[in-house]
């Protein structure tokens, strides 16, 4: 008797686990699962200051914080945000862990083919910042040199492609990048000219000596690619909050207070999502 009962709940134990295996949880929300649920996932940097970070208190905030916001309140929804690195930023996507990235995530081509990418809200190139004492200002200074670099980025794959001279020092996160940096691991850090001003204002002994490198790219918000209705959701937003001047009011409130008169508002800021020449 012992015998049959202890087969029937193994075939009871092994049914449920081949429902369970055979069940799946990771599938593109649409918007109306969004806003059944009363949440939406957003993916964000958490040591990306000032754009996405965890501040003293716990909280997220940032420049792409503030857009998550206002897109969770027009959503009528909660907002759960998932700290990501540079390098799952795509993958977190393709396995539907979150519903939207706003990680200060440059629009490219490569990207593009496994993504897609909403309307911009924000320009961008590559900088350098580096010790005052040895100041990196031309990038045939960096020959043989080390230059820290975070896995996924756009400078990574720059340097790469472009400049094979430079040995690169990569890391998965921000803050070891940056620790890499202050404690002489390396010569110099890429990555966009945005954050390494912010980085550099904050940081004394350290200034960016390359301001603008590469092209002039852009900065979105992404989805999966399966997911056209919230991507046409989002554009429609972006649209709506460029006749109210919302990217100026995120600006104003998240980046001013860092870059004060060291960069102008109307050179980082794209509206309605309209690159103007």
């Amino acid at each position: 008797m012992k015998k049959r009962i202890l087969g029937i709940l193994s075939l009871v134990f092994c049914l449920g686990l081949m429902a369970a295996c055979g069940k799946d949880d990771s599938h593109v929300r649409s918007l109306s699962e969004i806003k059944e649920s009363g949440k939406v996932v957003i993916g964000v940097f958490s040591d990306k200051k000032p754009f996405g970070y965890v501040d003293a208190n716990g909280d997220y905030q940032g420049y792409d914080v503030y857009f998550g916001n206002r897109l969770a309140k027009d959503l009528g929804v909660e907002v759960e945000y998932v700290p990501v690195e540079a390098a799952s930023r795509v993958e977190y996507l393709l396995s539907n862990k979150v519903d939207i990235i706003l990680a200060n995530f440059t629009v490219t081509e490569e990207r593009a083919e496994k993504v897609n990418f909403t309307l911009p809200y924000m320009k961008v190139a590559l900088g350098v910042v580096s010790p005052d004492r040895a100041l990196i200002t031309d990038v045939s200074q960096l020959a043989n040199k080390t230059l820290i670099v975070s896995k996924g980025t756009t400078a990574e794959t720059y340097f790469t492609q472009n400049h094979p001279e430079v040995n690169l020092l990569k890391f998965d996160q921000y803050t070891e990048a940056y620790g890499a940096l202050l404690d002489g691991r390396g010569d110099a850090l890429s990555t966009d000219n945005t954050e390494v001003l912010a980085w550099a204002l904050e940081n004394e002994g350290f200034s960016v000596g390359v301001e603008s490198l590469g092209n002039i790219d852009t900065i979105a918000a992404a989805v999966n690619k399966d997911n056209k209705e919230l991507l046409d959701w989002i554009n429609d937003e972006i649209k709506a909050l460029g006749e109210e001047q919302f990217f100026h009011e995120a600006y104003e409130q998240t980046l001013a207070p860092v870059y004060g008169e060291a960069a102008d508002v109307d050179n980082l800021v794209i509206e309605g999502g309209v690159l103007e020449d």
